[in-house]
């Protein structure tokens, strides 16, 4: 039962200890995540490696039944004594980790005379191996309360357990204690528990399918620079998976030739094993890369993708006549294609005022800067039948020198002439302290910031930036929330009365920020995304960085009627009069706002998004993705009051059209964000190398790109980590090999999967 699993008896007391923690599959040894009635793989766990456990994922994780807990290697390094046979040796191993590193509380044990002991490290540091000994580290994990998977019985922590345990109660190593433990325990151990091997490139838990299929002699070429030199278990037992995803059961043969060459290789066990592998992830791409590493180079007669008939067409010929503009797309009716539309009505008006004056127009970024202005100027004069309000944070992305700034250039001028200035916050935010001060003399303002990434950075970095620069970002959140009620100010030691609470009424505050990709998505960690601190932006990338210059673009007047429109949404239509108008409305005026209608047509619609959304909720439970889910209906909804507004400030009616074009556009940019989330967000450094070396393979396009063209792409890479990334993704089916050139000079090449071979 979910009540009994060990998630719900020890993780939140593990995470108040300083520990961060996983959801592990009942009888598995793997990160999970229970989806659709069942348990599934977790490949993104290791995003937890550099953040602490929140209460919104222990909570969750705690309702998924028998859920067991693994502890995210990072802040604490686990020394794994894997020794079956010997428990003399075992016990052994164990009193010199102690003698070496430390005589740590935490002793874990799963299947007797295995043993791990726990410690903390001083900072983070890869895991080391010597097989059989290891120390997990970075980029690993280890389980802490589960039942074994082999024994059934659960794992025993013979002194005290974590969840007893704070982690400053820990000893502390270092990267280089760890291996110089290793190196003088591997010393001791008996020649038959040495082993040698090929490089592992990633924990098992970070792949998943992978379907490259070889050629035979391709596959020949390769094995004579992969000998099989008394290798360890584990580097044979890949070289065959690899071997049967490679060549099927055609490869027994060259599987048994090749475990041969090992004096030690016995025929009966080698039969035994090749029946029994079942690779459902592994293949040519696996061996290929290990042989190039190791200095092979193919010649350009060998065909490397078995998959690929040498006399018939291109796999990829469709897709690449579509890219090269000579076929049709086909449409995919459920995700129908996305053209962006500029609504009529004041948001229209605003946005073609700011692209005919823009010397670079961008079409995406001037609709999101006008419905932001708009958002302000609306603010406490119009609601929803559900009393949301038009409160917005929009962040427009797009290359430096590509014209992003013209837009927040034009909101302060048309704002200036229409006497609105005092809906203009400042270039900056330097406190959360000051962002509600400024809320507190005008509750309906517009915040318009530039290199939005860099302040991201700094109010989304609770390790390393002050309090005051991250508590913008958490009074940002609650003020989202909020906009319908009161906020409630914060409460300080007040004895000579000069540092009172503020509370602000019903406060409207519209952000809009630019910024380039890369310093907006490198200031984002994963945390951001669960907590619901990014689902709250719309986030509106460029499709065109450098549109063609508009050389014509001079000096610019706003047009009255555009002027007179801002003066009308600011004041209610006309129909609300007194001391809310002007400069005057401020956080103890009373505000009654214009209820705004929805048609019948449009009231269905948006009940069929909340239906759809519930779907989609459901299918994404324990993912990072449910937080921009869940904000799709609201911010939809927030795009049809504005434009509402905007087409009449006197009589506004969200009909179907306006519902319509509203659930359109942000369903494509949530979209959007999550590919983008998907692709650049990391909290780990190891991730975030994964991410980057991805997207550099990713932009070489159905081309490929050479293991050169990718080292000098990557320089700020160590050899040894490309290496192991490239591995990583061949077998994790996101990229494949292939080759490139003429028929004389040929090279191998890197692509992503959906380039194919």
């Amino acid at each position: 039962m979910a009540d009994t699993s060990w998630m719900a008896r020890f993780g939140a007391r593990l995470v108040t200890n300083g520990y961060a923690i996983l959801p592990i599959g009942p009888g598995t040894k793997k990160p999970g995540r229970f989806q659709r009635g069942g348990w599934s793989d977790y490949p993104e766990w290791n995003r937890h490696a550099e953040r602490p456990t929140t209460e919104v994922e222990v909570a969750t994780w705690a309702t998924w039944p028998d859920c067991g807990i693994g502890i995210v290697g990072g802040a604490v390094a686990a020394v794994d004594i894997d020794i079956a046979a010997d428990a003399d040796l075992a016990l052994q191993i164990e009193a010199l980790a102690r003698a070496r590193l430390g005589d740590t509380p935490a002793l874990r044990i799963g299947r007797a005379p295995k043993r791990m002991l726990v410690y903390r490290t001083a900072a983070p540091f890869r895991g080391i191996k010597r097989h059989p000994l290891e120390v997990l580290c970075l980029g690993q994990q280890f389980l802490a309360y589960a039942d074994h998977p082999d024994t059934g019985a659960p794992y025993v922590w013979p002194d005290e357990g974590l969840a007893d345990l704070d982690i400053s109660d820990l000893p502390e190593i270092t990267a280089e204690a760890a291996a110089a433990f290793l190196d003088e325990a591997y010393a001791i151990l008996p020649e038959a528990l040495r082993q040698r091997g090929l490089r592992s490139a990633a924990p098992a838990t970070l792949l998943r399918n992978h379907g490259q299929i070889g050629t035979l002699p391709a596959i020949r070429s390769a094995l004579d620079w992969l000998p099989n030199d008394e290798l360890d278990y584990d580097s044979w037992m890949r070289i065959g998976m690899a071997l049967k995803g490679a060549l099927g059961d055609e490869g027994g043969e060259v599987f048994a030739t090749w475990s041969a060459q090992a004096a030690k290789d016995v025929p009966a066990t080698t039969a035994r094993a090749w029946a029994s592998f079942k690779p459902d992830r592994i293949g040519a791409g696996t061996i290929y890369h290990l042989a190039m590493e190791r200095g092979w180079q193919p010649v350009a007669a060998l065909r490397l993708d078995g998959s690929l008939d040498p006399d018939g067409p291109h796999p990829a010929a469709d897709l690449l006549a579509r890219l090269e503009g000579s076929a049709p797309t086909v449409a995919d009716p459920e995700n129908p294609a996305f053209s962006l539309t500029i609504p009529d009505g004041l948001v229209g008006e605003l946005t073609g005022y700011m692209l005919a004056t823009a010397r670079r127009p961008q079409p995406l970024l001037s609709l999101g800067a006008s419905l932001c202005a708009i958002g302000a100027l609306m603010g406490r004069r119009y609601r929803t039948t559900s009393n949301l309000r038009s409160n917005l944070y929009v962040v427009g992305i797009a290359d430096s020198g590509s014209g992003k700034n013209h837009a927040r250039e034009i909101i302060n001028e048309v704002f200036f002439e229409a006497g609105l200035a005092h809906h203009l916050g400042g270039n900056k935010i330097a406190s959360g302290a000051g962002l509600l001060t400024a809320l507190h003399r005008q509750p309906a303002i517009l915040f318009q910031i530039d290199e939005f990434g860099m302040f991201l950075s700094a109010a989304a970095d609770r390790k390393r930036s002050p309090r005051h620069i991250t508590e913008i970002l958490d009074n940002m959140t609650e003020l989202f929330t909020t906009a319908g009620g009161i906020f409630l100010g914060a409460e300080y030691a007040n004895r000579d009365g000069t540092n009172e609470r503020r509370d602000i009424n019903q406060p409207c505050l519209c952000v809009y920020g630019t910024t380039t990709p890369l310093h907006f998505w490198g200031a984002l960690q994963g945390a951001n995304v669960v907590d619901g601190s990014l689902a709250r932006f719309l986030i509106l990338p460029s499709d065109e960085d450098y549109p063609d210059e508009n050389l014509a673009v001079g000096i610019r007047q706003a047009p009255p009627a555009l002027i007179q429109a801002l003066q009308l949404v600011a004041n209610g239509g006309g129909a609300v009069k007194g001391n809310l108008t002007g400069k005057t409305a401020d956080q103890n005026t009373a505000v009654s706002p214009m209820t705004v209608p929805m048609s019948d047509a449009a009231r269905v619609r948006f009940a069929d998004l909340s239906d759809a959304l519930t779907e989609e909720l459901r299918a994404a439970a324990g993912t990072a993705f449910t937080a921009i889910l869940a904000r799709i209906g609201e911010n939809a909804l927030k795009l049809a009051l504005i434009v509402a507004v905007g087409r009449d400030p006197v009589r506004p009616e969200i009909d179907i059209a306006v519902a319509d074009w509203a659930i359109g556009f942000v369903r494509h940019y949530a979209r959007r964000t999550m590919e983008a989330v998907e692709r650049h967000v990391a909290d780990t450094e190891t991730e975030a190398h994964l991410k980057r070396l991805k997207e550099i393979v990713r932009a070489a396009g159905p081309k490929g790109i050479t293991k050169s063209e990718i080292t000098r792409a990557s320089q700020w890479l160590k050899s040894r980590d490309r290496d192991e990334i490239l591995l990583t993704l061949i077998e994790s089916g996101d990229i494949t090999t292939g080759m490139r050139g003429s028929s004389t000079k040929q090279a191998m090449v890197y692509r992503m999967a959906r380039w194919g071979g």
